[in-house]
């Protein structure tokens, strides 16, 4: 199948996809939305005076929701490469997390305050090569996870897309070591033929 076919049966797919078009009809920014919905009745994730760090937050879905869930004293802090429409209540930085200055504006905004949970959508600029795009995507989750291990509380939950194949594996023990409890969640609004599956991670191992 060539390229544009390939590019024209992606666009189809996903005009056509229920959560596209609920989103849509609901004026949400993304589908994605309901996948951290998803987990997030199921886990419990989301709680009032909660502080939040969305890494790769656009087009800022993720951080809509959860300042809506965190009421009060919560607070939600993104980060992207990409502009996001501002959202009130949202503090946004806007630059590359695995640099170096990025990440320093990133903790200088936490401060001395530990963060409660740790949320990435994060991925790379996908070039269609799974040589070249996974493990791209592994860094970048390695580098969201240790993220975690030094800003969350003890009792902190940290959640974040992962793509399976190489390096898979390997992430999820790391998880293991660092969390009491690591679970594999696939929310129905992620396709089914993904290799799209989210991890999460509760309770860091002191």
């Amino acid at each position: 199948m060539t390229k544009h076919k390939n590019k024209q049966k992606w666009l189809d797919e996903h005009f056509n996809d229920e959560y596209v078009k609920k989103a849509q009809q609901m004026g949400l920014r993304s589908r994605a939305v309901f996948k951290l919905e998803e987990i997030d009745k199921k886990d419990r994730l989301l709680r009032p005076g909660q502080i939040v760090v969305d890494l790769g937050a656009a087009p800022g879905g993720w951080s809509e929701y959860a300042i809506k869930k965190i009421t009060g004293d919560g607070r939600v802090i993104a980060l992207d490469l990409l502009d996001i429409v501002p959202i009130d209540g949202v503090d946004f930085i806007k630059g590359d997390f695995s640099d170096d200055e990025v990440f320093e504006r990133l903790q200088n905004l936490i401060g001395h305050q530990t963060v409660d949970i740790v949320m990435s959508d994060i991925a790379p600029n996908m070039s269609g090569s799974k040589a070249i795009d996974q493990p791209k995507s592994m860094y970048l989750a390695e580098l969201a996870l240790d993220f975690a291990k030094n800003s969350l509380n003890s009792r902190g939950s940290f959640l974040i897309k992962l793509f399976q194949g190489e390096g898979f594996d390997q992430y999820l023990q790391e998880a293991k070591k660092v969390f009491s409890t690591v679970l594999i969640r696939k929310p129905k609004a992620s396709r089914a033929r993904s290799r799209e599956v989210y991890l999460l991670a509760k309770g860091l191992k002191l």
